[in-house]
């Protein structure tokens, strides 16, 4: 298992938790869902990223 410092901790329950209320928070608003494939050089590889437009 890997060793996590509190800051890595905190990071990584953040992430989990946005992920769990984007979703809800997009139904209620109402707007498109726009998904972008963009290449990232530090991580050498491409990533998705998505958009909410009204």
């Amino acid at each position: 298992m890997a060793q996590l410092s509190r800051r890595g901790f905190l990071a990584t329950t953040a992430a989990a938790v946005s992920l769990r209320a984007v979703p809800q928070i997009a139904t209620k608003t109402g707007g498109r869902r726009i998904l972008t494939l963009v290449y990232d050089k530090s991580l050498g590889m491409m990533r998705a990223v998505e958009r909410l437009v009204p």
